[in-house]
């Protein structure tokens, strides 16, 4: 039914098809639900963006109705700044301290009896993992930067299988002939 190949024509299409000159609460939580169904629930921006967007597009804005909407979602995310900016996976020493953040998270939610930020914990730490491999593979980098990624990658690893034990390896990791070697300096 739709045409678009990209979530922002995509937007704008439906919000044509909308026939509205205004945008407001019903008219974003349509255009959410095809975003949604087109692309997956990721891809679904948040209200003001979209609002933005069409506004730059000519569409008028029930600004009321959209910062409402904005504010609920807002609050339903209870979650978001214990995870803002918690990691940063560009060096060994951010990645230490990022890791460290994580585990005192994981404590916290693991004492709280909290399933879905240990669930949330959990896949922030895969998906810096699987950065860093993907990365570590990344003919475009140097050398250094892929064996720095790959380690980053076995770090993420070895705290996501054992994190009661991470420190304690990464301090006899840190000294390993292997490591010393190979000389992952942050550079």
């Amino acid at each position: 039914m739709w045409q678009s190949r990209n979530k922002t024509d995509l937007i704008i299409e439906v919000w044509e098809k909308l026939d509205c000159e205004s945008i407001g609460r019903s008219e974003l939580e349509a255009i959410e639900l095809v975003v949604k169904d087109k692309f997956g629930t990721a891809a679904v921006d948040s209200p003001m963006l979209v609002a933005r967007l069409l506004a730059d597009e000519g569409a008028e804005l029930r600004h009321s109705e959209i910062m409402a909407l904005y504010i609920e979602r807002a609050s339903d995310r209870p979650y978001d700044p214990a995870f803002r900016g918690i990691l940063d996976i560009n060096s060994l020493a951010t990645t230490e301290r990022s890791i460290r953040d994580l585990e005192n998270l994981r404590q916290k939610y693991k004492a709280d009896g909290d399933k879905e930020g240990l669930r949330r914990v959990r896949e922030t730490a895969i998906e810096a993992r699987r950065k860093a491999a993907a990365l570590s593979l990344d003919l475009r980098l140097d050398a250094n930067a892929r064996s720095q990624n790959d380690e980053i990658a076995n770090w993420l690893r070895v705290w996501l299988e054992t994190p009661e034990v991470f420190d304690a390896w990464l301090s006899i990791r840190k000294t390993s002939p292997q490591f010393l070697e190979d000389q992952l300096t942050d550079e």
